[in-house]
């Protein structure tokens, strides 16, 4: 049985939304939501994300996979869909600090920053919650449908507030960015161009009264524009997590890293079962090795292999040595 106001506010949510000409099906819509194994977050009930009230209009319906516990400490990473090595490295680092840190990692699963600011806090054992542009059973872009699981798994959370069938438009995604800007406590800006749609995150979270960063890129880099631009107008400077850390209240920084460390335990156990983490230590155990070297020793793929090295520097479990070699982290 559906809750009283539940239905109407799918019908009307999915016509403030997406302009639909006929009425949604919202008993069939309630129906493919429990065979997706998600559910409805009907606005001024327990679960519905308390950070949306901020908004002007927030969403009436919610459409939710995963586990929508009190997001907490949150900060919003985003940035360019085609960065740099610089921009991904940064985003991972800063991600992936604050995660460790116990923030939870807010951002909207496009391409590039977005993607690998999930990742990275996937990999050390954070929570991370992606704000879909379509419905939750259209996952875009599909390529990161793989990701999207896995932050649902991960006791993250996937949202939406478009029809579950809804594909990606265009005109849809300035309506993500506004949830994105209200979830986050903090948004950092991970390179972008002067038509970034980072721009728009952040202006939407200065009127919340959100802090804003920017990461400030090559002078002569069209992807600075965006964080360059944030920075001259007053946006706050991140090199590194403690500049956003630092911007939250202490009670706040406590208590998000207390639950990061009740989660540790279970996150370092499941990183430390899979085989071929075993295999890259045990290569590594006598010397440092190139990635080539260890593809050898491991039988693994040079690409599988810098993924995996990636997700293990993060975790402190390898560091990088001379000479582009990789070494065991001494306990």
């Amino acid at each position: 049985m559906s809750r009283p106001g539940l239905l109407d506010a799918l019908r009307l949510n999915a016509a403030r939304t997406s302009g639909r000409e006929h009425p949604l099906d919202a008993e069939g819509e309630l129906a493919r939501l429990r065979r997706l194994g998600a559910r409805a977050l009907l606005r001024g009930e327990p679960d519905y994300p308390a950070e949306l009230e901020a908004l002007e209009q927030p969403p009436l319906v919610l459409y939710a996979l995963g586990r929508p516990a009190p997001l907490g400490l949150a900060a919003a990473v985003v940035g360019s869909r085609t960065p740099s090595r610089y921009g991904c490295r940064m985003a991972r680092r800063l991600a992936g600090d604050l995660a460790a840190a116990g923030a939870a990692i807010v951002s909207g699963l496009a391409r590039g920053i977005d993607a690998e600011a999930h990742e990275a806090a996937l990999a050390r054992g954070g929570r991370t919650w992606a704000v879909l542009g379509s419905g939750l059973a259209r996952v875009y872009p599909p390529e990161n449908e793989p990701l999207a699981r896995r932050i649902a798994d991960s006791g993250g959370l996937l949202l939406s507030e478009f029809p579950l069938e809804a594909g990606p438009r265009k005109a849809w995604f300035p309506r993500r960015n506004r949830l994105i800007a209200a979830l986050g406590r903090a948004v950092v800006v991970v390179e972008g161009t002067e038509a970034s749609g980072s721009l728009g995150t952040a202006e939407l979270a200065q009127g919340l009264g959100r802090d804003v960063f920017a990461v400030p890129g090559p002078a002569d880099s069209p992807l600075s524009a965006a964080p360059h631009k944030l920075l001259r107008d007053g946006a706050q400077l991140a090199c590194e997590a403690s500049d956003i850390l630092l911007s939250f209240p202490l009670e706040l920084r406590h208590a998000a890293k207390a639950a990061a460390c009740v989660r540790a335990p279970a996150a370092t156990a499941a990183l430390s079962l899979p085989s071929d983490y075993k295999k890259i230590i045990e290569s590594l155990a006598a010397e440092a090795l190139t990635v080539d070297e260890l593809a050898v020793g491991s039988g693994l793929s040079v690409s599988r292999l810098s993924n995996i090295l990636f997700e293990m520097e993060l975790q402190g479990l390898v560091s990088p040595a001379p000479g582009q070699r990789y070494a065991k982290k001494e306990s």
